[in-house]
Parts: structure tokens; C-alpha cells; sequence
């Protein structure tokens, strides 16, 4: 079997307490294609220096070997807080509103995809399977081509892929898209964003694509497809027995105190439509007095991206619209709305989803969205809960049995939690059902071993 090299912009190492600890979905996912290949983690420390060196530095966590690099103070604010984060970040979701185009950004982007080139490059083996990981590191799979690598090398985008008509706005997007032709294979979330990326294909760029998924535009092929993510739901079957998260589902149900439990759980971001939800929240609570005392929305938003100016923004303006939701609402025993900015481990959001009745989770765009499944993998059979899912999340082509809103909407997010409130148990437990058998069996692994036996199948070349 091949060593697999796993290449993302941060390395969070698995730890030998994995099921209770707070790694997100990417980390997780990728801690568990690794399991079964030998193989490396390569990425950035997530520490600055004062000057790059390429110096190395390597770990080994319940069987990962992770290998991980600093970067200077520039880089990071041009390369992650500049480029990925306030240019491709709000591009990616649609929110070219949002973008910001500025030429070092560009340059701190090309710069620090041609030191991780320089840095891996070395550690890879000529059988090795390399696996590049999301918006930050695009170009790589170029780079390391023009550094003779004739490895096989695949790349997936975590986010969605706009329409043509909004990535013509990024200046030099041609040569971007170019660079993606390096890889063998290249896998999206959903077949919405892979259609995305054929249409700009042949429209910007002249190419074709055939039946078989392969993309060409002149002499260079690469095979495209959609590989919809999931979650461990075996391990988070264990997260979700564990005393940790029996601990935190006694702990909601106390604090719930006979009230339904409506939760969300999102990185504070714009994309995930927090701003909507707490509208549409708000018209719920206006338009059904009646069930004012008989609920709450617990919204869990670990602040991200404190250094980009647009996540302060959101934060000030989330901070405003709660405080006013439960000045307007709020009884002297009563809260509606519980807004906390901060995280907590798997285990510890495995116990609360479990005590949730309900799951509003409504971004404005999303890749996936592993929450979703989390809630759905975490429920009691017996008596499970609702989940209320936007239908612009990824999540939402596979999880067909949620309540599907239109997150813009104030009327249907305040009508969806209705439904779900007065859903007869039967239907819960159909619906639950269906969408747990998606969750299981789409989860992880089968999505590890279809890119990666996608990346096995394809020859071994050099590009340029």
C-alpha cells in the first residue's frame, strides 16, 4: 500500500483522547484517512517567527506522524488573513460584497504555497499518494510539478466553488483554475460546486469535459468529481456514550428545566447565517406567544479570524441583535436566547445535541456542514429530535429528511421551528430514521476511500 501524504494549511494531530477532544470536522476527518495509511500530515504550526527557516518539526499521535512548519508574521497576513481569508473566503461563498483584491496578498498567497513546495517536497517518496486539502493551498499541486514531482496528487476543496460569473471577478483567476490542472484529481463537496467548476471551465478557459467526470483544456486532463464528506460516525457513537457527554446532557436538561432546547453550533462567521437566524428566531417568538416560555435557542459561536476586520464586525452586530431579542422578549425566569462565544469538546457537543429537541442550522453557504450529521448521528433512536437544515448547505442534498429552509427567510426558519415543535413522534422517528441511515453510511471512511482509491486509479505523470 502506498504511504498517503496529507498536505492542509494547519495540522491538528490526533490525540489518544480523540473522542472527547475539540477537533473540528477537517482535523477529524483526516485523523481518520490516516488511520489506516502510513503515511504524514504536513502543515503549518499555527506559530509565527520572525523568519522563515523551512525547520521541520515532527509529531507522532495515535498513529499520525504529523510534520509541521512556522511561518513569519508577513505571511500570515498575507497569505492566511490576506488571500485565503478576505479574498477566496467571502468569494467562495458568494459574498463578493466582502472580497478584498490587494496585490501582496496575492503575492504572500504564491509565496507561502511555494515554501510548503520547497518544505514537503523532500519528504515525499516516489509511491507516495499526496492529498492537498482546501482553498489555502490551491496552487500547490502546481508547484510541486514545477519541483518534478511525478507523484500521484489530488486536491479537495472543503468549500463551495462559485459560479462562473462571480470567480471572473478575482483578478488572475484564470491562472488559479490553471494551476488545479496540475492534479490528477481534484474532489468538490456536492455536484452543485463540481458543475460550477466545469461551467467555468469551459466557458473561461475553452476546455471540455467528459461523460467520465475528466476535464481538458489543451493538453493537460484532470479527473473531477463530487466526494460528500461525512463524519467518524463510529467514534462519534462513542463520544456520545461517553460519561463526558452524559455528563453534558445532564447538565442541558437541568439547565433546560422542562423547556424544548432548540440548538445551533457554528464558528462565528457570515457565511453561517447567524444573523438570519437570529431574525427569523425573533419573528418565531412574535408571531407564537403562546410558546414563548415553553423554549429556548441555545446558539454556541466560538469566535475565528479575530485579526480580519469582518469577523469583528459580525461579532458587534450578534452581540446587538441577541441582547435586543432577549430584552424585548425575556421574563424574570425566562432567557429565549442563550448566545455563547465559545467551544466545546466533541463529547461535551455530543451530550448537548442529544439533549436538543430541535437543530437550527441554517447557513447562508456551506461546503458540507458535519454539524448537521453530528446532530442527527448523536440522537436517541427511541425519541429523536428535529433537524431544521438550510438548503444551501451541502449537508442538504444527502440529509433530504430535515426540514430544508430557505435561510433568508424570517417566515420560513419562524414556520420550520413550529413544525418541529408539533411533529408527532412517528414522523420524528421516520424521518431520524432516514437521515441516520445517510449519516452511517456515508460517513468518513467512504469518503476517504473513494478519493483516495479515485487518486489510486489514476496514473502517475509529471505536469508542468
Amino acid at each position: 500500500m502506498s504511504r498517503l501524504i496529507v498536505i492542509s494549511n494547519r495540522v491538528s494531530a490526533p490525540r489518544a483522547d480523540s473522542a472527547t477532544g475539540a477537533q473540528g470536522g477537517l482535523a477529524v476527518a483526516l485523523a481518520a484517512a490516516l488511520r489506516d495509511h502510513k503515511g504524514l500530515w504536513f502543515g503549518w504550526s499555527g506559530e509565527k517567527t520572525e523568519e522563515f527557516t523551512g525547520d521541520i518539526a515532527f509529531h507522532r499521535h495515535g498513529g499520525v506522524t504529523s510534520a509541521t512548519i512556522d511561518l513569519e508574521e508577513q505571511d500570515v497576513d498575507e497569505y492566511y488573513n490576506g488571500y485565503a481569508n478576505r479574498t477566496l473566503w467571502p468569494l467562495f461563498h458568494y459574498r463578493i460584497d466582502l472580497a478584498e483584491y490587494d496585490r501582496s496578498f496575492a503575492g504572500g498567497y504564491e509565496r507561502v504555497n511555494e515554501r510548503f513546495a520547497d518544505t514537503v517536497g523532500p519528504l515525499i517518496e516516489p509511491d507516495d499518494l499526496v492529498w492537498v486539502h482546501d482553498y489555502h493551498l490551491i496552487p500547490l499541486g502546481q508547484q510541486l510539478r514545477q519541483r518534478g514531482l511525478r507523484n500521484r496528487i489530488g486536491f479537495f476543496l472543503h468549500i463551495p466553488w462559485p459560479p462562473a460569473r462571480l470567480m471572473v471577478s478575482l483578478p488572475f483567476h484564470e491562472g488559479l483554475v490553471l494551476s488545479m490542472l496540475a492534479y490528477d484529481v481534484i474532489g468538490f463537496q456536492t455536484e452543485e460546486w463540481l458543475e460550477s467548476f466545469r461551467h467555468y471551465v469551459e466557458r473561461e478557459l475553452g476546455g471540455h469535459c467528459d461523460p467520465d467526470g475528466t476535464i481538458h483544456v489543451g493538453d493537460r486532463s484532470v479527473h473531477a468529481a463530487a466526494y460528500p464528506i461525512g463524519i467518524d460516525y463510529r467514534e462519534f457513537e462513542t463520544a456520545v456514550a461517553s460519561p463526558k457527554a452524559r455528563k453534558a446532557f445532564e447538565r442541558m436538561r437541568q439547565s433546560a428545566a422542562g423547556r424544548q432546547t432548540i440548538i445551533g453550533v457554528d464558528r462565528l462567521d457570515y457565511s453561517k447565517g447567524l444573523e438570519e437566524r437570529f431574525l427569523g428566531y425573533r419573528r418565531f417568538l412574535e408571531e407564537h406567544a403562546e410558546c414563548r416560555l415553553k423554549l429556548f435557542l441555545l446558539q454556541i459561536a466560538p469566535p475565528s479570524r479575530g485579526e480580519v476586520d469582518t469577523y469583528e464586525v459580525i461579532r458587534e452586530r450578534l452581540d446587538e441583535l441577541s441582547g435586543r431579542i432577549n430584552g424585548e422578549f425575556a421574563e424574570v425566569d425566562w432567557v429565549p436566547l442563550r448566545y455563547v462565544n465559545q467551544g466545546y469538546g466533541r463529547a461535551d457537543l455530543a451530550g448537548f445535541y442529544r439533549a436538543a429537541e430541535i437543530a437550527l442550522i441554517t447557513p447562508l453557504r456551506d461546503g458540507m456542514n458535519l454539524v448537521a450529521k453530528e446532530y442527527v448521528a448523536a440522537q436517541d433512536p427511541k425519541d429523536p429530535g428535529v433537524l431544521i437544515l438550510s438548503r444551501f448547505a451541502g449537508a442538504a442534498l444527502q440529509l433530504k429528511d430535515a426540514i430544508l429552509v430557505n435561510p433568508y427567510s424570517k417566515e420560513e426558519i419562524s414556520d420550520a421551528i413550529l413544525q418541529a415543535l408539533n411533529m408527532p413522534k412517528a414522523e420524528r422517528v421516520r424521518r431520524w430514521r432516514a437521515l441516520n441511515e445517510n449519516v452511517r453510511r456515508e460517513d468518513v471512511v467512504a469518503w476517504r476511500k473513494a478519493f483516495v482509491g479515485a487518486l489510486e486509479g489514476a496514473e502517475s505523470r509529471s505536469g508542468g
